[in-house]
């Protein structure tokens, strides 16, 4: 299923945060696309506000490849963007993350992309479409993401 919504402001980010923090299911993976300066990170810091966790804790994690933060949800943001290759992925541990009672979100997630469990994953592609503007293509094929993905369907956010 895929649906496309359009991202006007910072509030219709908030909210699109907020309904993937209420209802993602836990072990979920969040693949997020999308060139510099389409939204990645601030997608996760409106996730991760949702979560109670203060957006000053939630950067791009472009250097550090891995920040994990800790709200009502554990948070494992991840930046793809410097990895090498696949085998330099898989030695962060990352695998093992996907087990936890947590939520992974991984910016550039198109350069890791067979390292990815299907059968967890939400990906989001954002495009800018305007100075403030963004097109959210959400999309999976996961039977427990439906529930989410008709909850988006259903905001007020859809094109």
């Amino acid at each position: 299923m895929k649906i496309e919504l359009q991202l006007n402001s910072e509030s219709d980010t908030e909210t699109l945060g907020k309904l993937l923090a209420e209802s993602l299911p836990t072990r979920s993976v969040v693949a997020l696309d999308g060139t510099l300066g389409a939204g990645k990170t601030r997608l996760t810091q409106a996730f991760a506000k949702a979560c109670n966790i203060p957006i000053s804790e939630v950067t791009s994690p472009t250097f550090t490849l891995w920040q994990t933060y800790h709200g009502d949800r554990t948070i494992h943001h991840l930046d793809a963007y410097r990895i090498k290759d696949e085998d330099e992925f898989d030695a962060l541990g990352v695998q093992e993350s996907f087990d936890e009672d947590a939520v992974t979100l991984i910016e550039w997630a198109n350069r890791v992309e067979p390292c990815l469990p299907k059968e967890s994953r939400l990906s989001i592609q954002l495009e800018v479409i305007g100075e403030h503007q963004r097109l959210a293509i959400i999309s999976s094929d996961v039977t427990e993401m439906q529930p989410l993905l008709e909850a988006i369907r259903s905001s007020r956010l859809v094109v």
